[in-house]
């Protein structure tokens, strides 16, 4: 058995946070969190979701309230982790940026929470410019986001048949989801894409509508800006 005394003998520290912390923390916590959003939507725009967006400010508000209420008492740490462990999410990200941006809104939230608010100030430019850069390098800082659905029959070939689309049209898209439709009978891919103009949607249904071995498609403008 591991050894467990530390936790027998650590100190348990039961401080109140007073008004004047809770007064201004939590609403500093809610203002950042806002700017953690305003980050993620200058770097993803259309092509992300209002949902995570609204999420990451209850992120922050939520941390920072959880690292108040926790302050240096061990016990209530242990005891908070064992609540939260009951909550499970099933949602796949489909981005692996939006997972970044969830993490950083739990350290500002953390870090707001705990009063270092120099952190936050010094952090968030660096995130931003960061995020910006890429967004820059990712050739995502323009155009309409929309989501596409398409079904391919067995035996076609997605990539290459997405690839020539894509590169005809100057369409920017990643596969998000894959699956099987008309059970099993074909393959299902879904794609965040960016469509140059609003006009193209049309367009590119058509165009795969005529194509061999696709069997339905849909193709959805993003209205979250």
């Amino acid at each position: 058995m591991p050894d467990q005394s530390f936790l027998k003998n650590a100190p348990v520290v039961d401080i109140q946070p007073d008004m004047e912390m809770l007064i201004w923390r939590v609403p500093v916590a809610m203002v950042l969190g806002f700017v953690v959003a305003g980050v993620y939507h200058a770097a993803h725009g259309r092509l992300s979701g209002s949902t995570l967006r609204t999420t990451l400010v209850l992120l922050c508000v939520l941390v920072a309230i959880v690292t108040i209420v926790i302050g240096n008492n061990l016990a209530r740490a242990f005891g908070l982790v064992g609540a939260l462990s009951i909550v499970r999410f099933r949602t796949v990200v489909a981005d692996t940026r939006d997972t970044a941006f969830v993490i950083f809104a739990v350290v500002i939230g953390m870090a707001a929470g705990a009063g270092y608010l120099l952190l936050t100030l010094v952090a968030i430019p660096a995130i931003f410019i960061a995020a910006m850069v890429m967004t820059l390098f990712d050739g995502r800082a323009s155009g309409l986001a929309a989501m596409l659905t398409v079904k391919f029959a067995l035996d076609a070939k997605p990539d290459e048949i997405m690839a020539a689309l894509f590169a005809k049209h100057g369409i920017v898209g990643e596969v998000c989801a894959a699956g099987s439709a008309k059970q099993g009978a074909a393959v299902e891919r879904k794609y965040k894409v960016r469509l140059p103009t609003a006009g193209v949607i049309s367009v590119v249904a058509s165009e795969l509508h005529r194509t061999e071995g696709i069997q339905g498609v849909d193709l959805k403008a993003n209205g979250d800006e």
